[in-house]
């Protein structure tokens, strides 16, 4: 496999499209659906599980949900609504500029965490799956793959661009100068004091992920 000077990594969530705004429509959803309680109920179970395996898992949540309203036809409205939303329009403004300047400056790769379903659902009906060729990666703790990452797609130089200062810190321990962080401040836990405390700085920090599409990056990572 032919070895690519560098190589651009991509969070989703927060980073190129506005999960926040997602998550705001799921609850009004389940609002209108079974009530206010009813919807309290399945974001505890949301992160219940989120604590358990370490990331957003919407279908397993609304799976155990379901457990406990065996008689609740209603639910597949639910399964229904997530499956179908409208992903591409809640891309950020930019974002996919963004990723064709990138790929004019190297490869482009979605590098994610989520399940195995909805996540991969989210990423093509979004638009970004296509936008990258294909080239998309969905784990469970990305910055536990590094080395896959390496073998998949082998680069000189890499630039990850995420909204969480927890994951780019975690990323240049491992690779080192061979990595560009880029801090995009979109989402809460772009703003989350206790998520950004005791972390460094990125290389790169931007306000919006539209500003990718022309600012000036380090020119030695690129």
């Amino acid at each position: 496999m032919a070895v690519s000077n560098t190589v651009f990594l991509f969070d989703v969530d927060n980073t190129l499209l506005d999960n926040d705004v997602v998550q705001a429509d799921l609850s009004a959803h389940l609002e209108r659906e079974f009530g206010s309680d009813s919807r309290d109920r399945y974001w505890a179970i949301f992160e219940e599980l989120r604590a358990e395996l370490g990331y957003a898992d919407y279908l397993g949540a609304l799976q155990r949900y379901r457990l406990e309203n065996l008689d609740e036809p209603h639910v597949m409205r639910i399964s229904a609504f997530l499956v179908d939303y409208p992903f591409a329009q809640r891309l950020y403004p930019g974002a996919l500029a963004a990723l064709a300047r990138c790929e004019r400056l190297g490869r482009t790769v979605i590098l994610s965490d989520g399940d195995v379903v909805f996540q991969p659902r989210k990423v093509q009906r979004s638009g970004l799956w296509e936008a990258v060729n294909g080239r998309v990666l969905i784990y469970l703790h990305k910055e536990h793959m590094l080395p896959a990452i390496e073998k998949r797609y082998p680069a000189g130089q890499y630039v990850m661009v995420d909204d969480k200062l927890r994951i780019l810190t975690a990323m240049k321990s491992v690779w080192g100068p061979r990595l560009t962080t880029v801090f995009v401040r979109q989402g809460h836990y772009a703003h989350d004091r206790e998520a950004l405390a005791g972390f460094p700085p990125a290389d790169l920090a931007l306000g919006k992920i539209g500003e990718l599409a022309s600012c000036e990056l380090p020119p030695a990572e690129v």
